[in-house]
């Protein structure tokens, strides 16, 4: 069989002697069907096509962890002064985590740090689990410190009030995901376990719940639902049940994806809206990409931690391949995916095609869907993220934050931003799941198309 190289060298040569060019336009009128391999030219894509292997992956991993690295220390300083502390037991309210291009204490750095960790396990390069480790520790031991600072008041937690005093799924689930996560790798157990326990305790018991005991939020809107809330809590929920043998979180992920799933998965489509309100009638279903990432990202978490035996594994594995199956037929011929998925004159996001390209490819590696159906998808998707890492390690072209809307032009606008953090996390992720995947699953160039055998 040639090889993709082969193939492109003859194509080269056929093109010199007819004067056909690479792009399959005529230069001389000489190339013909019958003198030229037409189908063997190289077409003229927008983003690189089967053109990735392990090193390239790897490379784009660096790329993100250097500038990651160099802007996200771990340390404090005053806030008045903008000098370094270097004790931190000297730390009051007056302190501030150092500057930075992105918050170590956001629910998008809790998916970076899992990114981080899992490309250390991918690729065996220690630099992304220490990444982690170091500032997991960091955190750790400064909540240690204001622990007993801010006992009485929590205005004097100064950088770490969030942390310890979470109002919000936002706040919690996935830090909490990715601490848990963080300890089995070698983070400090002493120090990070009252951080994970503190977190469970606020999802388990204080977070807001509709009736029924579906975990919800007050806006924008009483008694609303955010698909996001899927990633912000069952993730953390399944990752304590593995952390201490407890059916009763097992349970809970299980009740509460049926619970979110029974309202906001659409069935004719296979996809998800990105926001429940109760009592509003019709209901407009807006299927936001990055929600739609959150919520498979959701069950490729829970398929990881969820025992084999457990009676609700079947049901998210199902929903897994129908999830899948509904974003595979959206897939636009770039790799990426809209901004609004079933809306093609929506803009082409990053952050979303990066979640979809790492959840697709660890559910290969994994065999709960058909290398040969989704193998080319994600590759593809793959190539489309690359092209969005500039030299400098940043991720270009992913969506802001993003509220709840209820009509279309909320969504369209949304701006992207280079320092929008929901990229990086994701990114690291598909990385590190296509470096497995070419270990496990390496394609092959047939007739001019991937094929994963």
């Amino acid at each position: 069989m040639l090889t993709y190289q082969v193939k492109n060298i003859i194509l080269l040569v056929g093109c010199f002697a007819t004067g056909f060019v690479a792009n399959g336009q005529y230069v001389t009128g000489q190339g013909t069907d019958a003198n030229m391999p037409l189908h063997l030219t190289k077409p003229d894509y927008e983003v690189p096509y089967g053109e990735v292997d392990k090193e390239k992956v790897k490379a784009v991993l660096d790329r993100v962890y250097n500038y990651l690295q160099r802007v996200t220390p771990a340390g404090l300083m005053d806030k008045g002064s903008f000098q370094p502390l270097q004790d931190v037991s000297k730390a009051d309210s007056n302190a501030v985590f150092s500057k930075a291009d992105f918050r170590l204490i956001s629910y998008e750095w809790g998916v970076t740090y899992t990114g981080m960790l899992e490309a250390g396990a991918s690729t065996g390069d220690e630099k992304f689990t220490k990444y982690t480790l170091d500032r997991v520790n960091f955190l750790g031991n400064l909540v240690a410190h204001y622990r007993s600072v801010a006992k009485l008041d929590s205005r004097l937690a100064g950088p770490v009030r969030r942390v310890m005093f979470p109002h919000a799924l936002d706040d919690a689930g996935a830090l909490c995901a990715s601490m848990i996560k963080a300890m089995r790798r070698g983070a400090d157990s002493k120090a990070v376990r009252p951080l994970v326990d503190n977190f469970i305790d606020y999802i388990m018991n204080k977070e807001f719940r509709l009736k029924d005991g579906t975990l919800a939020r007050n806006r924008p809107l009483p008694n609303t639902i955010w698909l996001d809330d899927l990633y912000m809590s069952l993730p953390a929920i399944v990752q304590m049940g593995q952390l201490t043998g407890q059916q009763q979180y097992f349970d809970e992920a299980v009740k509460q994806y049926q619970l979110f799933s029974g309202r906001m998965f659409n069935n004719d489509n296979n996809l998800y809206m990105h926001g429940w309100v109760q009592d509003m009638n019709p209901h407009p279903q807006f299927h936001w990409a990055r929600a739609n990432g959150w919520a498979l990202m959701t069950k490729i978490e829970m398929l990881d931690a969820l025992p084999e035996q457990h009676p609700g594994r079947g049901y998210v594995l199902e929903m897994l391949q129908k999830h899948a199956a509904g974003l595979a037929r959206l897939q636009d011929k770039t790799g990426f995916w809209h901004q609004l998925l079933d809306k093609n004159d929506s803009y082409l996001e990053t952050s979303a095609t990066a979640i979809y390209a790492y959840c697709v490819a660890r559910a290969i590696n994994k065999g709960w869907v058909d290398s040969k159906a989704y193998g080319p998808m994600a590759i593809l998707a793959w190539n489309a993220v690359s092209t969005k890492v500039t030299q400098e390690g940043q991720v270009a072209g992913t969506c802001v934050g993003t509220g709840m809307g209820f009509d279309p032009a909320f969504y369209y606008y949304r701006p992207v931003n280079n320092f929008a953090a929901h990229g990086y996390g994701p990114v690291l992720l598909a990385g590190a799941e296509m470096y497995r995947l070419l270990q496990k699953h390496p394609f092959e160039i047939n007739d001019s198309a991937v094929q994963m055998p």
